[in-house]
């Protein structure tokens, strides 16, 4: 990867949604000790590790009683695991707790703002700074497919955005969720986030954060909470994604293959939510598309990451190396938590589709960029898809 240019360098952390792309942090761990690790049950009702994933746990030296009684916690070097093949996420019932959900928050990173508009290659004019709008609730009845994904990483909680997405191999019953890289992997200085679930309709009837502090599990999460069972992100994402500086944006999605917690009625993701966008590998060129929607949980102030928000723009153009693909950008006043939510647009067939997700945008809020997906994300979505296929 060549080095990001002086102008883009120096604009670096500006240039960067908090995870300082968007990812949300550090919350005090109120679970430890939680009840059994899962990916199942068992015929007597217990909650069980599969073998095959004991087994790739115990590759790696780690023990997964110990792993499910706090040893996730452990971000020794040696036990991040990294590489695509590595990735493994055993279920810790009622670790996502209402409280720890809802303190899951974006860090305090202040930096100043830079214009990044001169760089190289195709970029349009920064666009002007739309306001987004509440969605009203009930959220499932706008936007079904949207949820908020959790995860653990070193400095503690965080929050992305997601969106439930068709699955081809699989009509109908889709367990797919898209959201962006950096929601399940730390890029080039890390590995494989922890504990990574979602949450569809997170707190659907739009309460305050005051009222979520007396809310049932079931209120925050009505439609239940679903562990990522696996994940996959781009290799360039792993090889070159960066907190700061745009670095691996342009390869910033991700498919998380999610199940059930507490084992469920037997139904998909898709089935329970009633509904899943299909993804659009081959939308209009950037400057040919109308419109685009983009949905998700803000969490950095004026926002609090409890309620679902959108805003619709023109995108325009956003190149961060000449030599990658040129992203979309819209303007947007969504903060950090918003990364990894849906951009829905009319597809190549005039439908609702998937067009890409929220990736990075500048501290100050004015507007938001995300990856135009192309042959690299098909390939992700496909490996995916396919390693579930009649399953």
């Amino acid at each position: 990867m060549r080095p990001i240019r002086p102008l883009l360098a120096a604009a670096s952390i500006a240039a960067a949604l908090a995870l300082t792309a968007t990812a949300c942090g550090p919350s005090e761990d109120n679970a430890a000790g939680r009840p059994t690790a899962s990916a199942g049950q068992s015929s007597d009702g217990k909650i069980t590790i599969p073998d095959d994933l004991k087994d790739r746990l115990k590759e790696h030296g780690i023990d997964p009683d110990k792993w499910r009684n706090g040893e996730w916690k452990n971000w020794d070097k040696d036990k991040w695991l990294r590489e695509a093949k590595d990735y493994v996420n055993p279920i810790i019932e009622d670790l996502w707790d209402p409280d720890r959900m809802r303190e899951a928050e974006q860090p305090d990173r202040p930096v100043e703002e830079e214009d990044i508009s001169g760089d190289e290659g195709v970029t349009d004019p920064t666009p002007a700074r739309v306001e987004a709008e509440a969605v009203k609730a009930p959220y499932h009845s706008a936007v079904p497919e949207a949820g908020k994904v959790l995860f653990d990483g070193p400095k503690g909680s965080m929050v992305c955005s997601a969106t439930v997405v068709k699955d081809p191999a699989n009509p109908g019953k889709s367990n797919l969720v898209w959201t962006a890289g950096h929601c399940v992997h730390a890029g080039k200085d890390g590995g494989w986030y922890r504990n990574i679930a979602f949450v569809p309709s997170y707190n659907n009837s739009g309460k305050s954060n005051a009222e979520l502090g007396q809310a049932t599990r079931e209120e925050v999460a009505p439609y239940g909470v679903w562990w990522g069972d696996w994940a996959q992100t781009s290799e360039q994402w792993i090889s070159e994604g960066g907190a700061t500086g745009g670095q691996g944006a342009a390869y910033d999605f991700a498919v998380i293959h999610v199940t059930p917690e507490k084992g469920g009625s037997g139904k998909s993701l898709e089935e329970t939510v009633g509904s899943a966008l299909p993804v659009d590998f081959d939308a209009p060129a950037t400057p040919r598309i109308a419109s685009v929607e983009a949905t998700g949980y803000p969490a950095a102030p004026p926002y609090d990451g409890e309620k679902m928000f959108r805003c619709a723009d023109k995108p325009g153009r956003l190149s961060i190396e000449a030599d990658q693909p040129t992203m979309h950008r819209i303007g947007c006043s969504m903060t950090g938590g918003s990364s990894g939510g849906g951009w829905v647009a009319k597809g190549s067939d005039g439908k609702p589709a998937l067009v890409s997700n929220t990736s990075i945008g500048p501290v100050t809020a004015g507007w938001l960029a995300g990856p135009r997906l192309g042959t690299e994300a098909k390939g992700v979505y496909d490996e995916v898809s396919k390693k579930f296929a009649d399953k």
